[in-house]
């Protein structure tokens, strides 16, 4: 047996080293994702209780949406039948998104091939809806989500055929 070989089987399906910071790079971004969400979430509960519908309308005035409008009616309507209930259930929601993301995070930056798998098929559900909605509603942003996702599932699916060739590699020789 090759012993330059016994790291790659001591260390099972860790990823190969080159690719050390583009999966960083995508760890911090997905924890960033996360964040965001975990803070949403806590700004929900937060907006809940009997002032809730009162919030609503003072966001929307201090982010000068007219609250005439749709997007800004639909908000300030929908914060005024929100029930305690249906808050918690939208903060688990956001809490179990929030465990996924952290998790794929720190799968990544310790480099587990299950993370890469994670975030791939992950990022891989999400390209469907984006390109539905930069298609439906094009902007930059959208079109942002589309071209970012698409990089991230992209990169990740070639790390996973390139440690599937290297395994298969590694079988043959020995």
């Amino acid at each position: 047996m090759n012993p330059a070989l016994l790291p790659v089987l001591v260390g099972g399906l860790n990823s190969p080293r080159h690719h050390h910071q583009g999966l960083r790079t995508i760890a911090i971004f997905e924890a960033l994702k996360g964040a965001v969400v975990l803070l949403a979430g806590f700004g929900l509960l937060a907006m809940g209780g009997p002032n809730a519908g009162q919030v609503a309308e003072t966001l929307v005035a201090r982010t000068h949406f007219n609250p005439a409008n749709d997007s800004p009616r639909i908000f300030i309507e929908a914060e005024a039948h929100l029930s305690s209930a249906h808050l918690w259930g939208l903060a688990g929601l956001a809490a179990a998104y929030c465990a996924v993301r952290f998790t794929e995070a720190y799968g990544l930056w310790r480099e587990r091939r299950w993370a890469e798998w994670l975030a791939a098929l992950s990022g891989a559900i999400y390209v469907p809806i984006e390109v539905y909605a930069w298609w439906h509603h094009p902007s930059w942003i959208s079109a942002g989500a589309v071209i970012i996702n698409l990089a991230i599932v992209t990169y990740l699916t070639a790390i996973l055929i390139e440690a599937r060739n290297h395994r298969q590699l590694v079988e043959k020789k020995t």
